[in-house]
């Protein structure tokens, strides 16, 4: 029987703010300063306040008056997640990041190396509080989901196992929302048909549920009765890389929403070159100040990394649009990865030509950038730009 390790960083955004910054220690620190944008994180003393992440800035403004306001900085919350990975990777090779401040761990095996389950957790909380001088909180359990629970059962700086023999138990008084997957929606379902906790669940056969829940259901039943995958998959891989921005007022001028996308193009590119990624579907995403929200798509017959291309396709599909209402939001992506060869043709391509030259532009860009600094050269198109 397999045994899966679920690490999750406590607070993670609002912790690596505190460690870099001692003066916030004990302050309630939310980061999202943008008061039409959302709380990406917030600490425990902010979350006393009702303050939690997804939670609109004004609400927890207005939950958390005195709170310390932070935009955030995914730079520095990237390398802090690489320390994080690397330390893991000393424990076991089956290592796969489930998010940046959480991944699952096959320790399977490794009690002559680390001991039992139990001094393994406490060893890895320790090395990771050395690594970065932050907190996490672990779970350990025969499958994925059941560790990913526990993680979260004692926080912060929690240590919960769930041996085999105790899965039952463990799951029995369990609100069947802390079961992953199981939102509002769902539990309304399940209220309605008087369940409340985990363990009332297999009290009725799986042919219950799939005839109110059809195959959900069925999967409801076996999360229930402790079955779930046990397989930590070390090579995920992103499936898109995206950007986007909500603006601080609505906007219908092509020119200001024609700057952000090249500023998310370049942000995209500059990902997917990092990552050696090229993708062929590029796709815009605009959200109205109405709330809805489109989103529009192009295949390229070649993968791309290319700002300039990016930023082309992206441009186009904008200027195709018809815009009724003013935007709140944009965004740009690239999906559909592949590096595949291809067939080179017997003649020049001027098109296959210029790419070429705007991918040299582009690692160009990137080397004086990663030497100087982001802001050390600046398109033309973007010298006037303000972002926000």
């Amino acid at each position: 029987m397999a045994t899966i390790l679920h690490l999750d960083m406590d607070a993670f955004f609002a912790s690596v703010e505190q460690h870099d910054d001692p003066a916030l220690m004990g302050k309630p620190v939310i980061i999202g300063r943008d008061l039409r944008g959302v709380v990406s994180a917030a600490s425990y003393e902010a979350r006393t306040f009702g303050v939690h992440s997804a939670m609109p800035v004004a609400e927890a403004k207005r939950r958390c008056p005195h709170g310390v306001f932070l935009p955030g900085n995914r730079r520095r919350y990237a390398e802090v997640s690489r320390l994080v990975m690397a330390t893991l990777q000393a424990v076991s090779p089956l290592v796969e990041p489930a998010s940046i401040d959480e991944a699952y761990v096959d320790i399977t095996g490794t009690e002559t190396l680390f001991g039992p389950p139990e001094t393994l957790g406490r060893r890895l909380k320790s090395m990771i509080r050395e690594a970065t001088g932050l907190n996490c909180s672990v779970g350990i359990a025969p499958v994925k989901f059941i560790a990913k629970i526990a993680s979260d059962y004692d926080k912060p700086d929690g240590l919960t196992i769930v041996a085999p023999d105790q899965v039952s138990l463990f799951l029995a008084d369990l609100p069947v929302g802390k079961i992953p997957g199981v939102g509002k929606r769902a539990q309304a379902a399940l209220s309605r048909l008087g369940i409340r906790v985990v363990g009332e669940i297999p009290q009725y056969p799986p042919e219950f549920w799939q005839r109110h829940l059809g195959k959900w259901g069925l999967d409801l039943y076996a999360r229930a009765c402790g079955q779930g995958s046990d397989t930590v998959n070390p090579c995920r891989e992103a499936k898109s890389v995206s950007a986007e921005n909500t603006f601080s007022t609505d906007t219908a001028d092509r020119a200001r929403l024609a700057a952000w996308l090249l500023h998310q193009s370049e942000r995209v590119g500059r990902e997917l070159r990092r990552d050696n990624q090229s993708g062929r579907t590029i796709t815009l995403k605009l959200k109205f100040n109405d709330f809805r929200q489109i989103t529009r798509s192009r295949t390229l017959p070649d993968p791309t990394a290319s700002d300039t291309v990016i930023y082309a396709v992206a441009k186009e599909l904008l200027e195709a649009e018809p815009l009724p209402k003013p935007l709140r939001l944009i965004g740009v992506g690239v999906s559909n990865f592949g590096n595949e060869p291809r067939q080179l043709s017997l003649f020049e391509d001027p098109a296959r030509q210029r790419r070429e030259q705007g991918g040299k532009i582009d690692a160009a860009l990137d080397a004086i950038r990663g030497k100087f600094g982001r802001d050390a050269i600046v398109r033309g198109r973007l010298f006037d730009f303000e972002r926000e």
